[in-house]
């Protein structure tokens, strides 16, 4: 049985992709997933892109973590699966869920795919750690959206 607060990426679809011509680097095994986050601060022009089960489960094809060049955050980049019409409470939910006063994201709706473009920064996730490994921040993530996701699903239903 899988542990829902503790879960595992070992069945992930894990790529390295050149920053500047997001083409693939490197397909890697899960126990890339072993390396620390800051592994992306020595690699700059590297991202790292994953696809899980995981993620799908809460309405996400796929991640991205990518070191910002400019503010040195961890940026997270995904396609979230929701209606248009929670526009408003999907901000809320991450503005209340991100820490700290610089705490910014991104979020534009695709019309073409119908879905949400969010970029958030891992950093102003509660939990985050600069010691974090890559495994412990896709735990992380997953767990972020799995909440607001939950709780947008909650209040509407």
């Amino acid at each position: 049985m899988e542990n829902k607060s503790n879960p595992s990426f070992t069945d992930a679809y894990i790529e390295r992709c050149s920053k500047e011509t997001e083409s693939m680097i490197a397909n890697e095994s899960s126990s890339f997933l072993t390396n620390p986050i800051t592994y992306l601060k020595e690699h700059k022009s590297e991202f790292i892109y994953v696809e899980s089960a995981l993620f799908e489960d809460v309405g996400v094809e796929g991640v991205s973590i990518e070191v910002d060049d400019v503010f040195g955050t961890y940026d997270v980049m995904l396609g979230l699966k929701l209606q248009k019409k929670f526009e408003k409470m999907l901000k809320e939910q991450l503005n209340n869920s991100l820490q700290g006063d610089e705490a910014k994201f991104d979020l534009m709706f695709s019309h073409d795919d119908g879905l949400w473009d969010l970029n958030f920064a891992l950093d102003y996730v509660e939990g985050y750690r600069e010691n974090l490994s890559i495994h412990e921040s896709l735990q992380l993530i997953h767990q972020f959206l799995s909440a607001l996701v939950h709780t947008i699903k909650q209040t509407t239903s």
